[in-house]
């Protein structure tokens, strides 16, 4: 599936004059198609869920990349809740790239070498009791992952629920005219936004941002809640009563 390119110049005008360098980044990005992104959210089992990690480092990230998917993050929650969930973040060039891809890793020697012990792990002792995909289209503003700096510690995760398809198509909108840049003013450092086409919780979109420390996040949050432009745009009609209700995760990147 080809996908349409763009030019954002309303939201390249406005990041640059709060960041240049994250304009200069996002007028780039802004020339190549929206990434396709799969978010993976295993539920893992109390005995087999340290099996998880070795696969992902040995044989499917390395068959990811070996595809031509090179943005694959992993996360861990920050709590200590039971059953302990694992996020795994893959962007893909398009739809056709995504389907491509599979197939390629099923027909990839190296990767059933490297995962056959993981495919026999026995029922009783499984890794995982399910996992959850989310499948998103990454915003026009932002059409591609943006790998975070190394200081960057905690990472908030989160999903917008709409009451029906329009009030998520209104915030995804709103997102891609007014509020990226107020992000990047009060330090809220994106690392994906995703319009959710397909898994749960919709109609809903979903993003990720980064900070430094639990401090700082709080800090950037009570900036952009009294942000003048913050204010300016979640008063305007058209963007009422576009979200009824937030789900939020921290989490931390694992280093595999």
């Amino acid at each position: 599936m080809k996908r349409r390119k763009f030019i954002a110049a309303s939201a390249v005008g406005a990041i640059a004059a709060t960041s240049p360098m994250m304009a200069s980044n996002v007028k780039e990005s802004n020339l190549v198609d929206q990434q396709v992104l799969e978010l993976r959210v295993y539920t893992l089992s109390f005995r087999g869920g340290g099996r998880l990690n070795p696969y992902l480092k040995d044989a499917l990230i390395p068959a990811l990349n070996r595809a031509g998917v090179k943005d694959v993050m992993v996360f861990k929650e920050m709590s200590q809740s039971q059953p302990n969930k694992t996020y795994v973040l893959m962007a893909y060039d398009s739809f056709d790239h995504l389907l491509k891809v599979r197939a390629q890793i099923q027909a990839d020697e190296v990767y059933q070498t490297a995962s056959a012990d993981y495919h026999k792990i026995a029922p009783s002792s499984k890794v995982y009791s399910r996992y959850d995909t989310y499948l998103m289209e990454a915003f026009k503003v932002m059409p591609q992952v943006k790998a975070p700096n190394k200081e960057r510690k905690l990472f908030e995760f989160r999903i917008y629920e709409g009451h029906n398809d329009d009030a998520v198509r209104r915030k995804v909108m709103m997102f891609d005219k007014e509020e990226l840049p107020i992000f990047l003013d009060t330090g809220l450092d994106p690392v994906f936004f995703g319009h959710i086409l397909g898994g749960p919780n919709m109609p809903a979109l979903a993003y990720m941002i980064c900070f430094d420390s639990l401090e700082a996040r709080d800090e950037n949050w009570a900036k952009f809640i009294a942000h003048p432009d913050w204010k300016r745009v979640s008063a305007l009609p058209e963007y009422a009563d576009t979200v009824s209700n937030i789900i939020r995760v921290f989490l931390e990147q694992m280093d595999l």
